[in-house]
């Protein structure tokens, strides 16, 4: 019977500094994975590292900006020859992508946003998959959105790059299927992060109670324990999926 844990597996985390991505470095550590925490913030992904490493957990930051292909690679092989190996890869980095269809900055905002979800996660993807093929578990979850299931106005660019990532783990699913590499997606909802702490807090409960079953935003540690799920060695036959953590945001109708 395959295992229930990822204990002495090694994680490499992209966007690991804050929200989602720091929730998913915490969640692992606990389980006893080696975490390399990656993000462009610098100073954040250490105190990230650090904090877990006092803690007594096995974890180290780099600094990354996935939008740089060359220090994709670089990077990718330092965690490599550090652990050991790579036996996960979590795609998680990502910005916002809102601008609307006849602004004049919307061609700079498309060129970013697909330069970091959608670009990014393929390179990282191929500059790890070396290591995965040694792996004796090998997982890849690639972090999209509920926004590459239902739209929001003005947020084209954003919302083709998280579809773009659906596309692309249903594909790498099959590519890789044979080599007992499984690649699934998560879409995560309404999540208290960054990325949403500018919306008021009223704002927020009311979309909250209109939209979602379960009436409130979701914490970052609870998109966090999707992923580890999806990365353990008894998830070997779940592969191409793409998994909404959104409170029912996309199942309620009214």
């Amino acid at each position: 019977m395959n295992s229930r844990s990822v204990a002495g597996s090694v994680v490499l985390i992209t966007g690991a500094a804050s929200g989602m991505g720091r929730a998913t470095a915490e969640v692992f550590a606990a389980e006893g994975a080696h975490v390399a925490c990656t993000d462009i913030a610098a100073e954040s992904v250490r105190e990230v590292a650090d904090d877990l490493t006092h803690r007594g957990f096995s974890a180290e930051a780099w600094t990354l900006d996935v939008a740089d292909p060359a220090a994709i690679s670089l990077v990718t092989a330092a965690v490599a020859a550090r652990f050991g190996g790579i036996d996960i890869l979590v795609n998680n980095a990502g910005v916002g992508g809102f601008s609307a269809i006849d602004s004049d900055n919307y061609e700079a905002v498309w060129s970013r946003t697909f330069s970091i979800l959608i670009t990014a996660q393929q390179r990282m993807i191929r500059a790890a998959l070396p290591h995965l093929r040694k792996s004796a578990a090998p997982r890849i979850v690639n972090i999209a959105s509920t926004e590459a299931l239902g739209a929001t106005s003005r947020d084209s660019p954003y919302a083709a790059a998280k579809t773009a990532v659906t596309g692309l783990t249903r594909a790498l699913a099959v590519e890789l299927g044979p080599e007992g590499i499984t690649v699934n997606c998560i879409c995560p909802g309404p999540i208290l992060t960054a990325m949403t702490d500018g919306i008021p807090e009223k704002d927020r409960e009311t979309y909250a109670r209109r939209r979602t079953a379960l009436r409130r935003y979701g914490r970052p540690e609870e998109v966090a324990h999707m992923t580890l799920s999806l990365c353990l060695p008894a998830a070997s036959f779940i592969t191409g999926a793409t998994i909404p953590v959104d409170g029912g945001l996309m199942a309620r109708n009214a």
